[in-house]
């Protein structure tokens, strides 16, 4: 077989598919995000079809009418083999995640077409590249503070400080609304059609993260100066502020116009679309971040940093749980859980307040030195309750052993004396 170097993965935009079973398989797919990816998936199959084999991928799913010598899982090993043998432009190959990621559609798109491919078979027949499985490197709160003291955007500031309260995907929070954030309870909302469960669901703030997102409202909405280039003109424009807005979108409108941070307009573009562009954005901004601060990469082939936005969900999972809530944080961050596991919303929310809320406090200090203190003065209040209530304890005893008579007596007629005695002590 003669190995071509080109890209692993083939630009969608660059490159179309011919294919009508491929067309049909993808259209089926709801998410946008996850159609593009099973496209490009799909149009690397058809190209290994095209080299390799002298029947079309239509032949082999819709028509039927292919002729070749292997069976279907010969054609799968051979796949494998292929793309196993692929590198790009800068030499680099797939790894074996990407393969068996590829495989995987593959096997799903024949089996749509009616080609049973069985799992025995399969595993017998197919040999498939070992995916090696390594730890995570955990993100720590040092981690976290060094990027925000580091990050000079304000709204990427605001962005990672959300996912480091709230422990969301990254799609959810930037899927998110003014309207869905309820500063009044420190609550946030996630809409069922941008999480990953496809449940609606909602977290609680900190008092820091209310405050970094009233301040980003501010600047986002705040008057200031444009220079529209198709008009020719420079305006001052206050922004208008909507209810159905994304939170971290830099597109606003203003008297009846719309406007983004490209100097262009939007027009019939999907939310879908808009919560993309947002985590585009967030994303080249955040690798510059860990560029800067030279947090490093996963392996050597430096495509993937230690820390991505992932790394804060696991922070906040991690931190509860070890914090001794390991159903809460099954909650919190929107996974099933225990079936068992039943609180109420204001059980819940004073959960939060009063054990995690500092934990997932990140900048304001000032704050957190405020609770630690109030939290100091409780731990001496119960610490003199406790010594009285022992010298009450021991001098009832005392009484008790000096008259035998007063173990009748009532216990508040004995503990006010004995009060009374030990304040006399004291």
């Amino acid at each position: 077989m003669v190995v071509t170097s080109y890209p692993a993965t083939i630009p969608i935009s660059l490159e179309r598919t011919s294919s009508r079973a491929i067309n049909r398989y993808v259209q089926r797919i709801p998410n946008k995000r996850t159609r593009r990816e099973y496209l490009g998936r799909l149009i690397t199959f058809e190209t290994f079809i095209k080299e390799n084999h002298n029947f079309s991928v239509d032949e082999l799913t819709i028509n039927k009418l292919f002729n070749f010598r292997e069976d279907i899982y010969e054609l799968l090993a051979s796949y494998v083999e292929w793309l196993t043998a692929r590198v790009d432009k800068n030499g680099y190959k797939l790894s074996a995640v990407s393969i068996k990621n590829r495989i995987v559609t593959v096997r799903r798109f024949l089996e749509t077409f009616d080609i049973d491919i069985s799992q025995r078979k399969f595993q017998l027949k197919v040999q498939m590249p070992r995916v090696a499985s390594e730890d995570k490197e955990p993100l720590s709160k040092e981690d976290i503070i060094k990027m925000l003291e580091a990050c000079s955007k304000f709204k990427l500031k605001t962005y990672l400080i959300f996912l480091g309260a709230t422990g969301a995907r990254a799609s959810e929070a930037a899927s998110v609304r003014i309207k869905d954030i309820d500063f009044a309870n420190s609550k946030v909302k996630f809409r069922a059609e941008f999480t990953k469960t496809k449940k609606g669901r909602y977290v609680f703030l900190t008092e820091e993260l209310k405050e970094y997102l009233k301040t980003w409202i501010d600047i986002k909405y705040r008057e200031r100066r444009l220079y529209l280039k198709d008009r020719h003109c420079n305006r001052k424009v206050k922004p208008n502020i909507r209810e159905e807005d994304l939170v971290f979108s830099s597109f606003f409108t203003y008297n009846g116009d719309s406007y983004n941070n490209n100097n262009s307009r939007k027009e019939n573009v999907s939310e879908q679309d808009n919560v993309a562009n947002i985590y585009t954005t967030l994303v080249i901004d955040f690798n510059r971040l860990v560029n800067q601060l030279k947090f490093g990469y996963e392996n050597t082939t430096r495509r993937r940093h230690i820390f991505t936005f992932h790394s804060m969900r696991r922070f906040v999972k991690t931190t509860i749980s070890d914090l001794g809530y390991s159903d809460y944080s099954e909650w919190y961050i929107g996974h099933i859980g225990s079936t068992y596991y039943r609180k109420g919303d204001k059980e819940k929310y004073e959960l939060f307040k009063n054990h995690l809320e500092p934990y997932l406090t990140y900048l304001d200090q000032r704050g957190l030195e405020q609770k630690q203190t109030d939290m100091q003065s409780r731990l001496e209040m119960m610490e003199r309750e406790n010594k009285d209530l022992r010298g009450n304890i021991n001098k009832i005893m005392e009484m008790i052993q000096q008259n035998p008579k007063l173990a009748n007596v009532k216990p508040e007629v004995l503990t006010k004396k004995a009060s009374q005695s030990v304040q006399t002590v004291y």
